[in-house]
C-alpha cells in the first residue's frame, strides 16, 4: 500500500512538471554558467585590469581617412570575475567628415556618463569588442542626431547613479539610447548583464525595437517577446532564449550560439 501510494506520488503529474523546470534550468542557466566559469579560468583574460591593454582593436577605419558618418556598438567581457557572464557595451559615433570618433560609455567611476575615455574601438581592459550593431553612410547620418539627443535625456546620470546589478549599468544605457532611436533593430547580447533594467520603472513596455514587449520586475527577472529580440526569459539578470529572425540560441556566460546579430 504504502509502495503504491509512493509510485503515485512520483508520477504525479505536477512532480513531473518541477522535474522538467528543473532540469530546464540546470541545462539553461546552471550548466552555460559552469561552463563559462571554466572557460574563464582556463583562458588568458587579464587579472590585472589596471595593466591591461586598452588599445584598439582595429575595428574603425581611421577617422580622419573615413568620410562617411558612422554609428558602432560595441560590447566586450567585462573585467575580472564578472567577465564571466557579463559584457560592457558602449556607443561609437561620427559624423560626416569629422575628423574623430566620439565613444559613449557608462561607468562606476566619476561622471557616469564618459565621452572619449578611452579608444572608440579599444580594448575593454584586455577583452576584445565584438560588433553589435553598425551604420554607415547616409543612415548613419540620420541615427546620429537622434542617438545624441537620447544620450543627452538618459535619465540616471547623477554620481552614484551606477549599479552593476540588475542596472543601471553600461549596458542600460546602451539598450535605453538604443531604444529611444525607431530603426537600429540593435539587439544587445544575452550576456548584457542589465539591459532589462526598467529605467523608467514601467515593469511592462514594447521591446526595443518596437516588435514586442517586454515584463520586467525591476531587472531582477522578466521575458521579452519580440520579432527582433527573440524569445529571452530573464532570471536573476542571467538571460536564455531564442532567436528565430537570426537563428542563435541565447544563453547565459555563453552568449549568442548561431548567426551573428549584426552583419
Amino acid at each position: 500500500m504504502k509502495r503504491d501510494a509512493l509510485c503515485h506520488c512520483s508520477c504525479h503529474p505536477l512532480s513531473r512538471v518541477l522535474k522538467l523546470l528543473l532540469l530546464g534550468f540546470g541545462g539553461l542557466y546552471l550548466l552555460p554558467l559552469a561552463i563559462g566559469a571554466g572557460l574563464w579560468l582556463a583562458g588568458d583574460a587579464p587579472r590585472d585590469f589596471r595593466s591591461a591593454d586598452r588599445s584598439s582593436a582595429g575595428l574603425l577605419p581611421p577617422a580622419e581617412a573615413h568620410e562617411p558618418a558612422v554609428v558602432r556598438v560595441f560590447a566586450a567581457r567585462t573585467v575580472r570575475w564578472r567577465g564571466i557572464f557579463a559584457v560592457h557595451s558602449w556607443i561609437v559615433l561620427k559624423e560626416q567628415g569629422a575628423a574623430r570618433y566620439e565613444r559613449y560609455d557608462y561607468t562606476a567611476w566619476g561622471e557616469p556618463i564618459r565621452v572619449n575615455g578611452f579608444v572608440a574601438d579599444g580594448r575593454w581592459f584586455g577583452q576584445e569588442p565584438d560588433l553589435i550593431f553598425a551604420a554607415d553612410g547616409a543612415e548613419a547620418a540620420r541615427l546620429i542626431p537622434a542617438l545624441r539627443r537620447a544620450i543627452a535625456e538618459y535619465g540616471p546620470r547623477r554620481l552614484g547613479d551606477y549599479s552593476a546589478w540588475p542596472g543601471p549599468n553600461s549596458n542600460t544605457f546602451v539598450a535605453a539610447v538604443l531604444a529611444a532611436v525607431p530603426g537600429t533593430d540593435a539587439v544587445l547580447p544575452p550576456t548584457a548583464i542589465g539591459k532589462d533594467f526598467p529605467v523608467d520603472g514601467r515593469w511592462l513596455a514594447r521591446t526595443p525595437s518596437g516588435t514586442g514587449v517586454r515584463v520586467s520586475l525591476g531587472g531582477y527577472g522578466g521575458i521579452t517577446l519580440g520579432w527582433v529580440e527573440g524569445v529571452e526569459l530573464n532570471i536573476l539578470g542571467a538571460v536564455a532564449g531564442l532567436d528565430l529572425r537570426r537563428p542563435a540560441i541565447k544563453l547565459p556566460a555563453l552568449g549568442r550560439l548561431g548567426m551573428a546579430s549584426a552583419d
